[in-house]
């Protein structure tokens, strides 16, 4: 018996009508109760796939199960690519028809109250285990429904682990180390996909066992090995277009909280001042992410990000020279492999900001030292 979708949609009626949870027993129960005929080998495979498209990933269920890949994309029924840490590649899975993508991430997007609809043709959330999702529909995209799914490690890579891989030198994981004991604030800058995320989380694990971490996402990635960790998640509006909480009103939040270490996974908004105040008011050793291309990137992003919130660009620069101590950057060959390219520092001259390279290490590991290396090291030593 092949799985159809009106198949799914019987035993999801089935369901409604009994007020059951999508469960395996139930599921499997239903589809006895709608095919009595049905042989038990048949609704034992049936089961799994049924709940996949019910409450979970439909036929790219496996692709996120699977600890390897960290990206699945979907640009139509039969276009659907992954990403195992060397870049996307096209797999076989498909849907049937472009209804089920459509359907598939209304669904998804529906599952933790966001709507997706002609009137809101796109959708930004986070859903359960930390995966984020990103989808499109037509008018807006071109060649149908797009769905982009950004899927965490279950636990994430220790600094060991990105040193086996290539990731990390032996320099380079002393350097990291002196930076987060001496609890300098530093920002993680980087492309999409270069493992900011997966860096700035091992780096955590090594702070002090005594230190409370208060760390504001807008959405669960981070994964420290740490034994006080405190998560905030930020909460979009619902269908209504009530409830939102940003991620900046949690970083106010997490100033009162009693935080050794402020972390906010990722700076995309206003919510940048927030952080870059609570730096210079006795909060050492605060740090998060940030998309840049690169570190001399970073006082112009800073800029942009705060525009919106009334900040003028000498302001905000105020705030940056006093605020931010280092920068560290991370990078990505076309093949996936990642590494830690820079290590910068902040300088701060008459209200110009610039972010002066102290390290820089190739893809193959070589070392070379920048103008900033004896103040970087002065910092870390102080």
């Amino acid at each position: 018996m092949i799985l159809t979708s009106d198949l799914t949609v019987s035993v999801r009626e089935t369901l409604a009508q009994q007020s059951l949870a999508p469960d395996r027993h139930s599921i499997a129960q239903a589809i006895r109760t709608q095919f009595p005929v049905v042989g038990e080998a048949t609704v034992n495979e049936l089961t799994p796939l049924i709940q996949a498209e019910l409450v979970g990933f439909s036929v790219v269920q496996d692709l996120v199960d699977d600890p390897r890949v960290t990206d699945v994309v979907i640009n139509g029924p039969e276009s659907i690519w992954v990403d195992r840490g060397t870049g996307l590649m096209r797999v076989d899975a498909a849907f049937a028809n472009e209804g089920e993508v459509r359907q598939f991430a209304v669904r998804l997007a529906g599952s933790v109250g966001r709507r997706l609809d002609d009137a809101n043709p796109y959708v930004d959330c986070g859903l359960d285990r930390g995966i984020r999702l990103h989808a499109v529909l037509p008018p807006i995209s071109g060649s149908g429904t797009l769905v982009s799914l950004r899927i965490p490690r279950v636990s994430g890579f220790s600094l060991d682990e990105l040193h086996a891989s290539g990731s990390l030198g032996v320099q380079a994981l002393e350097w990291l180390q002196a930076i987060v004991q001496s609890r300098v604030a530093f920002l993680l800058t980087g492309g999409t996909g270069t493992g900011k995320t997966t860096l700035l989380s091992a780096l955590l694990s090594l702070v002090d066992p005594d230190d409370r971490l208060v760390l504001v996402e807008d959405s669960t990635e981070l994964k420290p090995q740490h034994p006080h960790v405190v998560f905030l998640q930020s909460r979009h509006r619902n269908i209504e277009g009530a409830g939102e909480v940003s991620v900046r009103d949690l970083v106010r939040q997490a100033l009162r909280m009693r935080p050794d270490r402020l972390v906010v996974g990722e700076a995309r908004g206003p919510e940048v001042i927030d952080l870059l105040s609570a730096m210079n008011t006795g909060h050492e050793g605060g740090c998060g992410t940030l998309h840049a291309n690169s570190p001399a990137d970073v006082p112009a992003r800073i800029a942009a990000l705060a525009a919106p919130a009334g900040w003028s660009r000498d302001s905000v620069m105020a705030q940056l020279g006093s605020a931010l101590d280092v920068v560290l950057h991370v990078n990505r060959t076309p093949a996936g492999q990642r590494w830690l390219q820079e290590i910068a520092v902040v300088q701060s001259v008459d209200n110009r900001v610039e972010i002066v390279a102290a390290l820089r290490w190739d893809c193959t590991g070589a070392i070379h030292s920048g103008a900033a290396f004896n103040e970087l090291s002065a910092l870390v030593s102080r």
